[in-house]
């Protein structure tokens, strides 16, 4: 189904019909205009027509368990602007990898509220905004460390680090205020998402591999037992 409250279109492909008509529901209730597919086909034979402004993708579709994870790539090389959401019941570390590495955005898992996915939504076409007005991004340097707040892109030594954006909220928060301890519910405040303490301690965890899997001698996040984390100085500064 399509509407046409707003300029802004976006592509929503879920297997389940309940699901699909609730997020469908929730994204027009907040201005876009929405077209949603059951099957990673129709899906993509509609990008092919026309391009969308924004996709959000399942991964099992149907009796396929991976096919949301060919969509992206697909989809991904068709435009390399094109903001792929995934949005899914599966919350394994290496589906959202895979669904990473393949190009997409933002992982999300379907725990997450319909506020929460609007505020995505909503951030990743700020990016592709502020991508296509600017050409001189304001970046912050902490260290080895660049982040931008405008683009949600950190580098590490110049290297990207393939951050999602709840990541990216995260790494901002704490390299922002180095030197400063802040706690779980201060991370989560800064990535303005709800999560338990458990989910907190895996983002951060996931956060310290991917720049350790660029640069082995990283040790910039600090555990503090019983307060939350902190960014420090490494000893190479």
């Amino acid at each position: 189904m399509t509407t046409e409250k707003s300029s802004r279109t976006i592509v929503l492909v879920e297997d389940e019909p309940g699901l699909r008509d609730n997020y469908r529901l929730a994204l027009e209730k907040a201005g876009y205009a929405v077209q949603d597919f059951a099957t990673a086909e129709a899906a993509l034979n509609a990008v092919k027509a026309r391009m969308p402004d924004l996709a959000i993708i399942d991964i099992g579709l149907g009796n396929d368990s991976e096919a949301g994870f060919s969509l992206c790539q697909s989809l991904r090389n068709l435009s390399e602007r094109l903001p792929i959401l995934f949005l899914t019941a599966r919350d394994s570390e290496l589906d959202v990898i895979s669904g990473l590495r393949l190009g997409a955005d933002d992982y999300l898992t379907k725990d997450i509220s319909l506020a929460q996915i609007i505020t995505r939504v909503n951030t990743l076409l700020r990016r592709v905004d502020v991508l296509s007005q600017s050409e001189t991004p304001t970046v912050q340097t902490i260290g080895p460390l660049s982040i931008d707040q405008e683009r949600l892109v950190a580098l590490w030594r110049d290297r990207p680090v393939e951050l999602t954006v709840t990541e990216f909220w995260l790494v901002s928060c704490l390299a922002s205020q180095h030197g400063q301890v802040k706690s779980r519910q201060q991370l989560m405040d800064a990535a303005n998402v709800v999560l338990d303490d458990q989910t907190i301690t895996a983002h951060i965890k996931r956060i310290r591999k991917k720049f350790i899997g660029i640069d082995a001698e990283f040790n910039c996040i600090q555990t503090v037992y019983g307060l939350g984390y902190r960014w420090v100085e490494g000893l190479d500064y």
